[in-house]
């Protein structure tokens, strides 16, 4: 039985043509269950949503790339993940959810397959903050082979985490914009610790879960201007995203189309889109 809606079988095509090596920064595979079932004691059951519905949406907007981030329902079971990446023939990287039981080789054998980095959440409704020691050996597991963390949080824990972050020996990507509240403004103390991630090198922020940091109905506009502030701010290190396919998601349910056209008024200007889109991922992920 799924606790979670599934995503919209029509979404609308782009209005703006996205452009071509355009990557999609942040989606997920679920299942389907039958040959990758969901991990035992999971905090949420979605819908089945298969790495061939993933291929299909991409084709209908326009997308070339992705990073496929391994879900919490999966837990420490990539296999899902794994197909994804082998039937993108390159096209797509990962993100793992590694705990005290990886190994170098482990690692080594994710890296091998594609993946890039390891993602830790902070998120009550997930678990909440990993265990230091777990999160220490991770990174150093990872570093070494290049990966970066990928770090979910609600922007009220980023000045509290902000010493830890400035002393990690790899980069680091806050997701979804830190879900920051976009009722709160531009110059509440979670965006204004968000936008001064300027000033670290190895900080990048993806500008994805548009729907997640405002009141959750369409086409989630009071978004856009938190959007425009990131990538003004770090142009060379914001990445976009869909999150696909909007796990629990307590609003309307994303139009990725939409979602599309969203990020086109926030960044006006071909050649900031083309930095985010296609440069800055292809940096950061290894694409050619």
């Amino acid at each position: 039985m799924s606790d979670c809606r599934p995503p919209l079988a029509s979404p609308s095509r782009p209005r703006y043509a996205l452009p071509p090596g355009a990557c999609d920064t942040h989606c997920h595979v679920f299942g389907p269950a039958d040959v990758f079932p969901y991990a035992e004691g999971r905090s949420y059951t979605p819908p089945d949503a298969p790495q061939s519905r993933l291929a299909a949406l991409h084709a209908h907007l326009g997308i070339r790339r992705a990073v496929v981030v391994q879900a919490n329902c999966h837990g420490g079971d990539h296999a899902a993940l794994l197909d994804a990446l082998a039937r993108s023939e390159g096209r797509y990287r990962g993100v793992a959810l590694l705990g005290a039981d990886a190994t170098p080789a482990s690692v080594r054998a994710l890296h091998e397959a594609g993946v890039r980095a390891a993602r830790f959440n902070f998120v009550p409704h997930l678990g909440g903050a990993p265990d230091p020691a777990v999160f220490d050996h991770v990174v150093g597991l990872i570093a070494p082979l290049g990966w970066h963390l990928c770090l979910h949080l609600d922007g009220a824990q980023l000045p509290g985490l902000l010493p830890r972050l400035r002393a990690l020996p790899l980069p680091f990507v806050i997701d979804h914009m830190g879900r920051v509240r976009a009722a709160d403004g531009l110059d509440a103390p979670a965006v204004r610790a968000l936008l001064g991630l300027a000033d670290l090198p190895g900080a990048w922020v993806k500008v994805s879960g548009l729907d997640r940091i405002g009141a959750g109905r369409r086409p989630f506009a009071e978004g856009i201007p938190f959007v425009r502030a990131l990538v003004e701010a770090m142009p060379e290190r914001t990445l976009w995203g869909t999150d696909w396919p909007h796990p629990n998601v307590r609003g309307d349910m994303p139009d990725d189309g939409e979602l599309c056209d969203a990020f086109f008024l926030a960044c006006p200007e071909d050649d900031a889109r083309r930095q985010v889109l296609v440069h800055n991922p292809a940096r950061l992920y290894g694409f050619p």
